[in-house]
């Protein structure tokens, strides 16, 4: 996280919060009571936003393969 941290204090990635054994439901419901948006490549995430409402914000990137420099580049721009 270090390459979007500057722009963005506070930032966390699920391994870095131990969550990376957690269910996507899980990990939506911690989104929500720390008041983290979900950036994912995966549209179990949004599918669950249609379902549940917000929060958490979902941005689902549908990017196709990038490596984690231009994700990020994608965030900070």
């Amino acid at each position: 996280m270090t390459l979007i941290e500057d722009s963005f204090p506070g930032c966390a990635q699920v391994i870095l919060l131990n969550l990376e054994n957690f269910t996507d439901l899980q990990i939506w419901s911690y989104a929500k009571e720390n008041n983290y948006a979900i950036a994912t490549f995966d549209s179990d995430f949004s599918d669950m936003s249609g379902l549940y409402g917000h929060p958490p914000k979902i941005i689902w990137l549908r990017t196709g393969n990038l490596n984690s420099r231009m994700v990020a580049q994608l965030f900070v721009k």
